[in-house]
């Protein structure tokens, strides 16, 4: 289900000089942001958890999240080259696995490694802020990275729908409107994080066994057909 050769052309293109910017560029915003919170205001638990969750796991996880998952497939698509991988005797399937494994990881690294980092040097991880929103990003980097990359594989315009579901359902409609905080990927997360830090300063609309649950589902399903709709690309002369 794994094949390196298709990872490390996926790691290229994900980390090529141009991209590697552009998911660098939130993550040292973030950590701007921390040190002059923490400069200006000093260790504060609420300040800490506004922070995190207002603009790290809010903003900077999810637009990651749609740079590494449309980018993992997308661009291959737009411009014929993933008829090269195609033409190999590749299951279609281990290819979406594969490219998924990748996004995740670059997800990971560009999203959770910097919300820690912001996390203690905004408060010192205390009530377990830091751990609780860097899980968050981590569980949210999964989900994330398997609807972005299945968005990537059947539309050529994934990155704008992938702005659009981020920016505007989750942190638009999700801060406006209740029920759409259900159907919330954040708001998924936000549950596994209020599980690790207690207390109230981490909160969620939804309970911690319904948000594993939804995010079990979405990753695996939105992983299945991607592999699904790789599956009926036609190569030439297939016909």
């Amino acid at each position: 289900m794994y094949d390196p050769t298709v990872a490390r052309l996926t790691y290229r293109a994900l980390l090529g000089r141009r991209r590697a910017l552009i998911l660098g560029a939130l993550p040292l915003l973030l950590i701007v942001i921390a040190v002059a919170v923490r400069a200006l205001t000093g260790a504060d638990d609420q300040t800490a958890s506004d922070v995190l969750g207002g603009f790290a796991l809010a903003t900077m996880v999810p637009i990651i999240g749609v740079i590494a998952g449309t980018g993992a497939i997308g661009p291959e698509i737009d411009d014929g080259s993933v008829v090269y991988l195609l033409s190999k005797p590749l299951k279609r399937p281990t290819i979406i696995f594969t490219k998924l494994i990748v996004a995740i990881a670059v997800t990971m690294v560009f999203s959770a490694v910097p919300t820690l980092i912001a996390g203690l040097i905004l408060n010192g991880n205390g009530q377990q802020i830091a751990v609780a929103y860097t899980v968050a990003a981590l569980v949210s980097s999964i989900a994330y990275s398997a609807l972005f990359l299945l968005l990537g594989t059947v539309s050529r315009h994934a990155v704008v729908f992938g702005l659009v579901y981020a920016l505007v359902w989750e942190a638009l409609f999700g801060s406006l409107v209740p029920g759409a905080r259900t159907l919330s990927v954040q708001q998924w997360s936000l549950a596994v994080a209020h599980k690790v830090a207690g207390g109230d300063m981490v909160t969620s609309e939804v309970g911690l066994t319904t948000a594993t649950v939804l995010l079990v589902a979405v990753t695996v399903l939105a992983t299945w057909y991607a592999g699904q709709k790789l599956r009926s690309l036609k190569l030439a002369g297939e016909e």
